[in-house]
């Protein structure tokens, strides 16, 4: 039954108006509005919806990946547009080591992945595409 339609992902946030102009302008996804919230499109195909909800409580988990070639320079493209990325790191998670932009490496001390927050404190992350 669920095979044969289309899936999206969504979450709440707290400011709709913050959320669309982070994702939109900060972030250069393209995107539509409408009464019900913000809806993301993606390069290749897939969307994700983002509505307001009132009583939003930020995500604690990743809600969002983005697959990059090299993170490094995502990392200091969004650092360069105000977004931080040294969300995490052993005070948080020990064993969970970040460098002093967030970035963790994998076991070969490659370049992996960084975590950041949208404005509403949702959790998205650069993600080194395998």
């Amino acid at each position: 039954m669920f095979g044969q339609t289309p899936a999206f992902s969504g979450f709440s946030v707290d400011d709709l108006d913050a959320a669309e102009a982070f994702y939109g302008n900060t972030l250069g996804l393209s995107h539509d509005r409408d009464e019900r919230g913000v809806r993301l499109h993606f390069f290749g195909g897939g969307t994700a919806f983002i509505y307001a909800k009132p009583d939003h409580v930020p995500a604690t988990f990743t809600v969002l990946n983005f697959a990059v070639r090299d993170v490094a320079p995502a990392v200091a493209i969004l650092n360069e547009r105000g977004v931080t990325t040294k969300i995490y790191g052993d005070d948080e998670f020990p064993g969970m080591t970040t460098d002093a932009d967030g970035i963790m490496s994998d076991e070969n001390g490659e370049p992996f992945i960084a975590w950041f927050r949208d404005p509403a404190g949702n959790v998205l992350s650069v993600v080194r595409a395998e």
